[in-house]
């Protein structure tokens, strides 16, 4: 690294100078904060160790000064024992670390090497952002739907306040992306975004995860864990499908939301949390709560400002612009030059009900580029869903029975939902006639 040394005494410079170039970095030392910003002027520099009394000089001022020519820089603070409480505010305004005088130069090999590893892990961390932006499509939060438009225009205005969020819609229609997109917007943008999934854990494993437990509490709780409700503390705490929470935990969240007040498990103190609540679920909560499946209480403290996100077969201005938005970037991953669709694809896409909606469309359209063999997307490149009976009737124009289209639609809402139960909510019938219709049309 380039290692910049700020210090009126060239004892300590040069003390400085002798241990950071042990260390093999680079070192500029300079006496004065005009000759600091001269050196940051010429050349760029990782860390620099800067003096809190630098001689008639301010050291937090001459901090700003340095800070705002190069943000990146990670600054050190050297002070005397009885300026610890300035060398604080210092890290308040921005320094990386405080070394107190005298030092060792021990000491400040470790400051070095602290700071070569946080840069080491802001570089993966870079890394990692820029291999998920090339794996992943660009988020699309455009609409030409009313519908859609209503719901963006109310997520966006809410996510300038601190209010909890509830995101109602079915699987696969964006809801934990409009949840990252609110808290960018929102002014805890700085802070945590931590997601909870509720159905992937047993109880005793959510509470745990979300709250946090001491070392005993449970089998297998070898070490304290302070939980995502700390690790999101100043930012947002997703909860994605809360209508799932197990009614057993309902009572803690609930609590979490009305006094910003939790317990760890196995302890009794309570712990304060600032944290921002976005929920999310694609069932229907106030049918949950007349089941008895999830408490009325906490659902009218979550359903304050509630966004529903509409199906992508209730979008059908949208789906031929996410579709060609999908295609280009497969086609650049994969190294395809597929470009556009067919007549009869954009047909079957248009009758198609899409239960999968966004994540569904995702999944057809990487297959057809992958499988296309030239640059127009074919019928024979999507799933056997899109070319069979049904769906060829629909691309055709034949006449097909209600039956046929009944038949077809109970089929695709089944390969589309993880139970009956969800089926039959999606469909808007009793699971008992969604059996009912199952037998009798054979589909199984």
């Amino acid at each position: 690294m380039r290692v910049l040394i700020v210090d009126d005494e060239p004892g300590i410079r040069k003390t400085s100078r002798l241990a950071v170039e042990t260390m093999g970095h680079e070192v500029v030392d300079v006496p004065t904060g005009a000759r600091a910003l001269k050196a940051l002027e010429e050349a760029a520099f990782d860390a620099c160790f800067l003096d809190v009394k630098l001689g008639t000089e301010d050291g937090l001022e001459v901090l700003a000064r340095l800070l705002q020519a190069s943000p990146t820089l990670a600054v050190v603070m050297f002070t005397a024992f009885a300026n610890i409480a300035t060398a604080v505010e210092a890290m308040r305004r921005g320094a990386f670390d405080f070394i107190p005088k005298p030092f060792t130069p021990d000491q400040i090999r470790a400051v070095l090497a602290k700071v070569a590893k946080t840069r080491s892990l802001e570089s993966k961390v870079r890394q990692l952002e820029s291999q998920l932006a090339d794996e992943s499509p660009a988020v699309d939060l455009g609409s030409a739907e009313p519908a859609m438009q209503r719901s963006l225009q109310i997520a966006f205005k809410a996510a300038e306040t601190p209010a909890n969020l509830l995101i109602l819609g079915p699987s696969g229609t964006g809801k934990s992306v409009l949840a990252r997109e609110v808290h960018k917007r929102s002014a805890q943008r700085e802070a945590a975004f931590v997601t909870v999934n509720c159905p992937s854990l047993s109880k005793e494993l959510l509470e745990s995860e979300l709250f946090g437990h001491v070392r005993g509490s449970f089998t297998g709780a070898v070490a304290d864990t302070l939980g995502k409700v700390a690790a999101a503390d100043g930012g947002t705490l997703f909860l994605d499908e809360i209508g799932e929470m197990p009614l057993e935990i309902q009572p803690k969240l609930l609590r979490l939301l009305q006094e910003h007040e939790y317990e760890r498990v196995g302890e009794a103190r309570s712990r304060k949390s600032n944290v921002r609540i976005i929920a999310a679920t694609n069932r229907n909560l106030a049918e949950e709560v007349k089941a008895g499946r999830f408490r009325e209480d906490l659902f009218y403290r979550l359903n304050v400002i509630t966004i529903a996100l509409p199906g992508l077969r209730d979008r059908p201005g949208d789906r031929q612009r996410l579709a060609e938005s999908y295609l280009a970037f497969f086609s650049a991953r994969i190294g395809k030059h597929a470009k556009n669709f067919s007549p009869a694809v954009a047909a079957a896409f248009a009758g198609y009900a899409w239960p999968g909606n966004l994540r569904e469309l995702r999944n057809v359209i990487e297959r057809a580029v992958i499988l296309a063999a030239g640059a127009t997307i074919e019928l024979a490149d999507l799933p056997e869903d899109f070319h069979g009976p049904a769906n060829s009737a629909v691309v055709v124009g034949a006449p097909v029975t209600l039956e046929a289209v009944e038949a077809e639609h109970i089929r695709r809402i089944l390969a589309g939902s993880g139970t009956l139960d969800e089926a039959a909510r999606t469909l808007g019938i009793d699971p008992a006639t969604l059996y009912r219709k199952r037998q009798k049309l054979g589909l199984h």
